[in-house]
Formats: structure tokens, sequence, C-alpha cells
């Protein structure tokens, strides 16, 4: 019988109750089966055999495109992310899901922090966020107060609260309307609103060192009505008002993860929050257990940072987050500093209370430099593991580009073996002055940025140091080029000097095999194979040539992995020369592009790219190869796009 889910941290004085109705079997020593997932093909109460699942690789009638089947739920992950603030857990979970999904398994981050500042009140649902949760988080701040004194407790469910109210200063503030949100230029954290002027009234005297603490009072008449004060002492832990808040969230959070999982057709969720409490990872599993029941895998993560300097690296980059953006870097550093402090004081590392339940782990200390797992099963938990031994933050650029221009390219067939063209070879003389001006002009900066580099960073620096800068400027760093085993990748790198460049030739980097339709031109394939033309053009990702050794983009896909963790391990430079088919996959991997964006991304002759790995993402630069002067211009603002090729 369906029944409400009571979660096992909301104790009885708390007035807000989850208003979506969940069907859950209570866990008991005697639950052997999970709620049922399936399609009809499984057994009731059995426990299905998994094995890996790799799209474009495996297929069976339950998932004849490798895909993990919605049934069974014993082939997919819950990551949840554990560790104090300012650890690297949100970098790590962007990489991780990034990775996963490029490799083709449907992962989804879910940020219990940005739901808390939704919650309260200090900011805006991103676009395509699931509005009934957001609206439950809402509702959460109506009925809940955080009061400045961190301790006070509601004595009677029926107590009548007064009407929310802004504090700036001891000055009451409208809350904002929609006019009053100014939205950001687009940025990796661009969902955070701030207020415009007109929303403040001049009697408050408004300052970043002067802001006074909001206070709310709950119910509210509006959703919008009213924010919390998210300073350090929202997060002290004999703040039970703040403490009730953030546990609704995070298992608001988690069931829109499992809603992901169990009836959505993802296959990875990474809950990523500090989770730093036994109390609240004993809450996580229960919540998961009583929803999915035992097969569900799940996998904590913790992300531990011992290096001091690296830690106030991390530190200093939070600051241009979305609580303490816009406000004077010194006092956010301490607030910051402080918050991490009242977490400190519950917080439990992973060890022995997880390896005494079976609870399976991984840690992860200064960034992969010490990684320990325990009982770390499963196809996909093994997969994570593989890609967190090979993380490193080294300073590097990676090159990627296609081959000169080939006799095939000029007369517009595909596949084949030919050599370069008379514009080709001039491609090639080129390259090799430009990426050889580019090392210098990167060595000299790394070097003038190593010795303009301090600790602690200070008030105003853009970008947080770097601590492997300083172990690694001391000598020369080498330079790898890697090229495909084809006659017009080969020739591309053959003016490059193997004693000042680490010159290799990868079977991985080849082009996709055509099959049977090696060497024709797009117009003799829609002749002669119509079909396969059409089945081509609908479904190009998926879509694999017929014949012997054809190959599609999921084979692609594959075969690059090793070189993709490779690249993510080494700590020196690389050019990759290779092919149309392959440039964009590994453009997609590096730039994180949606599975659909992958197959008809435009990647010209004659265009290099440039990413260099950032704390915060990946920076790209582009320039494309100009014939009347044989050198490469930089274009600005360049961006990838599509292109309608066969």
């Amino acid at each position: 019988m369906p029944i409400s889910l009571s979660y096992p941290l909301h104790n009885k004085h708390l007035l807000w109750k989850p208003k979506i109705k969940l069907t859950v079997i209570p866990v008991c020593p005697e639950y052997s089966g999970a709620r049922s997932h399936s399609s009809g093909a499984s057994t009731p109460g059995k426990h299905r055999a998994t094995t890996l699942d790799i799209p474009g690789l495996t297929r069976s009638k339950v998932s004849p495109d490798g895909r993990i089947a919605q049934r069974d739920v014993g082939s997919k992950l819950v990551i949840v992310m554990v560790g104090l603030p300012a650890r690297g857990k949100s970098y790590i979970t962007k990489k991780l899901a990034r990775y996963l999904n490029w490799m083709q398994h449907d992962t989804k981050i879910f940020n219990v922090g940005e739901r808390r500042r939704v919650a309260a009140g200090g900011s805006v649902p991103s676009a395509g966020r699931n509005s009934i949760f957001e609206d439950e988080l809402r509702d959460s701040v109506r009925e809940l107060s955080i009061g400045g004194g961190g301790s006070a407790k509601i004595d009677n469910e029926h107590e009548i609260l007064p009407p929310a109210a802004i504090l700036l200063n001891g000055t009451a503030v409208e809350p904002p309307t929609p006019e009053d949100i100014i939205t950001r230029d687009p940025s990796p954290m661009s969902d955070m609103p701030y207020l415009s002027p007109k929303s403040i009234p001049a009697s408050a005297n408004i300052s970043s060192t002067s802001l006074s603490r909001t206070s709310v009072t709950s119910p509210m008449k509006s959703t919008r009505g009213g924010s919390i004060d998210q300073s350090a002492q929202f997060f002290d832990p004999a703040n039970e008002r703040a403490v009730q808040l953030r546990e609704q969230v995070a298992l608001l959070t988690l069931d829109e993860l499992l809603d992901y999982i169990l009836e959505q057709g993802g296959s990875i969720g990474i809950l990523d929050a500090t989770n730093s409490t036994l109390k609240r990872r004993k809450a996580i599993m229960d919540h998961v257990r009583a929803r999915a029941g035992p097969e569900l895998n799940v996998l904590f993560l913790e992300s531990q940072c011992l290096d001091k300097e690296l830690l106030e690296s991390n530190m200093r980059l939070k600051l241009s987050g979305p609580d303490y953006r816009d406000q004077d870097p010194t006092l956010a550093l301490e607030d910051f500093k402080k918050r991490v402090a009242l977490y400190e004081k519950s917080y439990v590392a992973l060890g022995e209370y997880e390896e005494k339940h079976n609870m399976p782990y991984v840690q992860t200390i200064d960034v992969s430099r010490k990684v320990i797992a325990h009982q770390v099963n499963g196809f996909l938990s093994s997969q994570v593991m593989y890609y967190l031994l090979n993380f490193n933050l080294s300073p590097r650029q990676i090159w990627i580009c296609r081959h000169g221009e080939s006799l095939d390219n000029v007369a517009g067939r595909i596949g084949g073996d030919s050599p370069l063209s008379e514009n080709g070879v001039r491609f090639a003389k080129a390259l090799t002055k430009f990426i050889g001006e580019q090392r210098k002009l990167w060595e000299q900066y790394q070097k003038s940025k190593a010795l303009s580099t301090h600790f602690p960073p200070r008030p105003g620096d853009s970008t947080p140091p770097n601590p492997q800068y300083a172990a690694q400027n001391a000598e020369p760093r080498n330079f790898c080029v890697w090229s495909s085993m084809l006659t017009r990748s080969v020739q591309t790198v053959q003016y490059f000097d193997d004693e000042e460049y680490d010159v290799k030739q990868m079977r991985m980097l080849d082009e996709l095999n055509a099959g049977k339709m090696e060497g024709l031109t797009y117009d003799e394939i829609r002749k002669q194979f119509p079909e396969e033309y059409a089945n081509r053009k609908r479904q190009k990702l998926h879509y694999r040539y017929p014949g012997p050794g054809g190959e599609g983009y999921l084979d692609i896909i594959n075969r690059l992995k090793a070189v993709i963790v490779e690249v993510e391990r080494m700590t020196d430079s690389v050019l990759l020369v290779s092919h149309r088919s392959v440039a964009r996959v590994l453009l997609a991997y590096f730039r994180g592009l949606k599975r659909e964006e992958l197959a008809d991304l435009d990647v010209p002759l004659g265009v290099l790219y440039m990413l260099e790995p950032k704390p915060y993402g990946v920076e790209f630069k582009a320039y494309r190869y100009n014939p009347s002067t044989d050198w490469f211009d930089f274009m600005p603002n360049y961006e990838l796009r599509q292109a309608s090729y066969y």
C-alpha cells in the first residue's frame, strides 16, 4: 500500500513534510527485494546478473543499444560525494560526469548546495530544473525559521510565527520582484541572481562590509519572499533549524537523483554535497535502500586535501562561487574559513564505520596523490576508480588538429591512405614552426607566473595559484606529438625533431573505418547505397559502416578511452594530429559536448585547437592556418558549431 515516506532525520517538531507520495517498502531484516522496475521480463524477487554494458560494444534483448536496461537496477550507480568544503568535490564530480557521459553512460550531477541556495531564497532555479522539487524546497523555507541564535527550537508545532522579513542594517526590505533580479552573463555559475539597486531602500547603508545578517521567519505568503542568511553561522551544528533545512534539502535532492535513476533511465547519479557526518551518510543509505532495495550500487567518494598550499588555492577559488561572489575577498575568505571550521566539528572521514557495514568507498587525497579503495565492485564503479587514478592538476596544453590536406581530400573521397597534397606539406611545415613558437611562449609564461606566485593568495587574485607550478618549472617540460598510423597523419608530423619532441604513432587515432565504402565519395555512397546513406544520416552517432572493419562513432569513443585517460594522467603538453571523426570525439570530451552534438561537429582542415585544463574547466582557443603567410591566425571568440556533413 502506498505510504508517505518519513525521513529518518526529520523530528517530530518539524512542520515540513514531503508532499511527494513515495511508494516504498519499509526496510526490515527480512527485506530481500527492491521495488520492481522491470519491463516485464524479469522474475519477481530475482537478483539479475550485472555485467558490463557498453553502448556500441554490447547488446541484449532488453538493451539492444548497449545501454543499461531500466530493469537492471543492480548495474546502475549512485555516487555520494563526501568531504569538507574546498576539497575539490565539485571539480571531481564535473570531470567524472563529463567522462562518463562521453562514454555514453547517462550521468547527472545533483548539487545539494545549489538547491540549498534555492531553498534559502538566495538563488533563482536553473533553467530545466525540476519545478516540483524547487517548489518543495521553497515550501521548506515557509515552514522553517532560521534565527541568529542558532539553537532556537520549535516547541509547539502549531505555534504562529510572524511574517517573513528581510533586514539590511535593521531596515526592512521588500522581497525582490522578477524585475529586481538581473541575470549575469553566461558562466559556469551564471544561475545566481543579484538585486538591482532599486530593490534596496535608500535608508539602508550597504557596503561589502556592512551587510547585516538576513533574518527570515515563516510561514510566508509567497515562495519568493525573503532569503535566509547563509554565512558561516548557517553551517553551525548547534543551529538546529539550519540543520533541519539542510537535511531536508539533501534528502529531497536525493529523491530527485533516485527518480532519475529509477524512473527516467539514468545510469549514474552523483550527489554532490559534504555528507560529512555519519548521521547524514546513514540517512542516505537508509533512504536509497527504502526506495531502490539492496541491488542499487552506492559508492561513497571522499576528497581529502592535506596539502596546505593546495587547500589555500581551493579556498581562493571558492570565493568566486555563488556564496561569495561580489563580496570583499578578505571578509569572504574569513567567513568561509569559519564555515569550514564549523563543518569540522561534526566531520567524520570515511573509514571504520563504512568498512564495518560493508559500504563501498573511495578516498582520494590531494587530487589522487593517494587513493584508498574499499569493496569497489561493479563495472561502473571500477570505471570510476580507474579514472580517478589518473587525475592531476599539472599545467599543460593539449593541441588537437586534423592532418594536412591529402590527395583523397582533394578528390572528395573518404577513408583511404593517400599522402599529403602540396598544400598539406606546407601545412605540416607551418604546424611544426607554430607549435615550436607556442611552446616557447608558454614555457616563458609559466616561469614568470611561478615567480609571481604567492601563498597564501592575496585579495583580488583573479586565479588561484597552482602548487604544482613551482615543482615543475625548474627544468624544461617534455612535449609529446601523437599522430595516427595513416600516411597523411604521419606525414603531417614528419618535421618535428625527435630530439625535441616525443613523436609517436597510435592506431587508436586512426580515422573511422568506412568498411566496404572506403575510398568512395559521399555522392557515390548516396547513389550506390541509398538505404545505408539514409540510415547513417538518420542516426549518425549509432551507425556502423557495413563490411569488413566497418566502424561507427561509438567504436571511436571506446578506442579513444585509453588516449583520453593517458592525456588526463600525463603532466606534459601534447599535440594530437588525427582525422575528422577522431577530432570530433576528442573535442566532445574536452568541451563536455552533448552526445547529439558530437557526430556533426564542424572540424575543418587547417584549424588548430588549444585546450588548457584549469581548476574551473578548460580554457579553449582556436587558430586557423593562413596559406598566404604560412602561419596560424588566432580566432577570438571562436565557438564550435554544427555542420551539415554527410
